[in-house]
């Protein structure tokens, strides 16, 4: 038997296109928008992630939803958004919201920060 929290978590990941680590790099050369909402003490420990937009997780929506009146202004209707935590649990159901609140797009990235560090220190280059 599965906990409700993976029922939950499977049924956002179907809903989803993910990103995979060896293609986020390519993702924001064509106009992905990459949001790391990792907290910022995984961000101090573990390192930035280059090219990425931070927004804690706690206004995440209100950043992101073009109609909030405290959204970005690199957020908006169209934009594919790739979030980013720390392994890609909270980063595939945050998706989800965001696709509720309009931002079709939505995804995340498969693995998290964490799958995106191990292959590119793998002396994988960019596209591969």
């Amino acid at each position: 038997m599965t906990s409700r929290i993976d029922d939950l978590l499977a049924a956002a990941r179907a809903r989803l296109e993910r990103v995979e680590p060896h293609d986020l790099s390519a993702g924001a050369a064509v106009g992905d928008l990459v949001v790391d909402i990792r907290p910022e003490s995984s961000r101090r420990e573990e390192g930035e992630l280059p090219g990425a937009v931070v927004v804690d997780r706690n206004v995440l929506e209100w950043r992101l939803d073009p109609t909030s009146g405290f959204g970005i202004p690199e957020a908006h209707e169209g934009r594919r958004v790739v979030l980013v935590c720390n392994d890609g649990y909270a980063s595939s159901l945050a998706a989800v919201t965001l696709q509720d609140l309009g931002l079709e797009r939505a995804t995340d990235l498969a693995g998290g920060y964490r799958a995106w560090f191990a292959w590119s220190r793998a002396g994988a280059t960019p596209g591969s």
